[in-house]
């Protein structure tokens, strides 16, 4: 385990353009799918911050982690575990799935090996 300064700070950013999108955007489209499509690269530099994996392992770990919460939406979790009443709750593992989440989720891996693939390049 090692900490990762550039993985950080682009964690630190992403996670500010998050709440930008939740706070200003009310929209169908930037909030609900691009926000979904970012928290993936944003859990991939969180995992990366901290676990020296590669970038497959990582970016494939994320993106299960992702579907999990996803289908834990469908099994409708939050209800099951009497948690309705808890806000933070609803707002880590969600209450509405939606199938279209996956795709966003997809299309955040399909990113991050896009952007790490073009990083490697670089370097």
């Amino acid at each position: 385990m090692k900490f990762d300064w550039k993985y950080f700070l682009a964690f630190i950013s992403i996670f500010l353009v998050e709440v930008l999108i939740a706070v200003v955007f009310k929209d169908s489209f930037i909030r609900p799918f691009f926000g979904d499509l970012l928290v993936v690269i944003l859990l991939y530099c969180f995992v990366r911050t901290f676990f020296k994996l590669n970038m497959k392992n990582a970016v494939i770990g994320v993106l299960i982690f992702a579907f999990m919460v996803e289908f834990a939406q469908y099994f409708k979790l939050v209800e099951v575990l009497g948690l309705e009443g808890n806000r933070l709750a609803r707002i880590v593992i969600g209450s509405t799935f939606d199938p279209l989440d996956l795709l966003a989720y997809t299309l955040g891996a399909i990113a991050v090996v896009l952007i790490e693939k073009y990083r490697k390049k670089r370097i």
